[in-house]
């Protein structure tokens, strides 16, 4: 797929990600409160995280890297949204972009795979909490038809200060 700046592969992530996308993540552990884990992580203790995406089913892993290095540009899951059995048919859906590839149309590349393998799926919604402000991701959800459903206010601290949560959903 191309964007402004090369081709962008979209696949399911592989265990051979792993440690690329660890360093990905714990960018926004340590910089950033978009992510409400405030320790950073090795590979070793992400494996868990990473074999819980597997290629089928509705808890899915798709990463975007470039075509030409392989160097991981973002990823995006669909995981569990609560652990009780009736929450079954509802995925908690987020996406992050390395710094560097932000304003190319990653994450866009990233929710259509991700969307496009979900279809097949008994799954009836998807669910984002978005760290407030972030407008980013806001503006990608509302393009994906999220529909804002409401804000818990000061549900996470994280940089010595309260951070709000807006809540987005979408039928499947």
């Amino acid at each position: 797929m191309p964007t402004e700046r090369g081709e962008v592969q979209v696949r399911p992530g592989v265990e051979a990600d792993l440690q690329a996308l660890t360093d990905l993540y714990n960018h926004y552990v340590r910089e950033t409160s978009i992510t409400f884990d405030t320790a950073v992580f090795t590979a070793q203790e992400r494996r868990p995280w990473l074999l819980s995406h597997p290629e089928d089913g509705p808890h899915r892993l798709k990463v975007a890297a470039d075509a030409d290095t392989q160097e991981i540009l973002g990823y995006a899951t669909s995981s569990p949204y609560r652990a009780k059995p009736a929450y079954e048919t509802s995925v908690e859906v987020t996406v992050y972009v390395a710094p560097h590839a932000g304003r190319r149309g990653i994450g866009t590349l990233l929710y259509k795979a991700l969307f496009e393998d979900l279809a097949g799926e008994d799954v009836h919604r998807a669910y984002a909490g978005i760290a407030q402000p972030n407008e980013a991701s806001t503006r990608l959800h509302e393009r994906f038809g999220f529909r804002y459903v409401g804000t818990y206010r000061e549900v996470g601290r994280k940089f010595g200060r309260y951070w709000d949560v807006a809540w987005y959903e979408k039928e499947l």
